[in-house]
């Protein structure tokens, strides 16, 4: 049996990276340019596609639709083999979110968030100015919520690299921790 990053590789792992961290942290636009810079496939925030699709705010209720989202895109990603899969949030940010904004979230989220823990966390500092769009709120959490993203990424043993900076500057920093991370992969025993 394979295991969720093995799908589709012949048995190779696909590396996968997460970009993770509050609102307004640029998780979107880094993901689009570390696939556009790797060549690499990438998945879109699953909250993001739940709120845009549906006529009522999100809510505790919304939390397992989001969760099983994120793994089916994960999952159809994943089938095509690729060395490497970029992702904008996955389980993590949503066990994350729904403790921020519920105080709770079920026991199989939190255990398929460790069960799919990615290879490498980008975690975006909250750095850049704040942008209304209907969906993002709670602008004055943004540091409370970063600081639970590394409780969370630390208790679960994730690989985290900090992104902060902006525009061209944070781009960089990204591509150069991606880099670094696939570079020593390549290089550790076993591989």
């Amino acid at each position: 049996m394979t295991g969720p990053n093995e799908a589709g590789t012949g048995g190779r792992a696909t590396r996968t990276v997460v970009l993770t961290g509050p609102e307004c942290a640029g998780k979107t636009t880094l993901a689009r340019a570390l696939a556009e810079a790797f060549a690499a496939p990438w998945t879109p925030e699953a909250a993001r596609i739940v709120a845009e699709q549906s006529a009522t705010p999100l809510s505790a209720e919304t939390v397992a639709p989001i969760a099983r989202l994120a793994m089916r895109l994960e999952d159809e990603a994943l089938a095509a083999g690729p060395a490497l899969l970029v992702r904008d949030t996955d389980l993590v940010s949503t066990l994350v979110y729904a403790r921020h904004y519920y105080g709770t979230v079920a026991p199989w989220i939190v255990a398929k968030a460790r069960e799919r823990l990615a290879d490498l966390y980008l975690l975006c500092e909250p750095d850049l100015p704040w942008s209304a769009d209907g969906v993002r709120d709670r602008p004055d959490r943004r540091l409370e919520l970063h600081a639970e993203f590394a409780r969370t990424l630390e208790a679960h043993g994730a690989r985290i690299a900090l992104i902060r900076g902006s525009g061209e500057a944070r781009t960089l920093l990204s591509i150069a921790a991606v880099r670094a991370f696939l570079d020593r992969s390549a290089t550790a025993p076993g591989r």
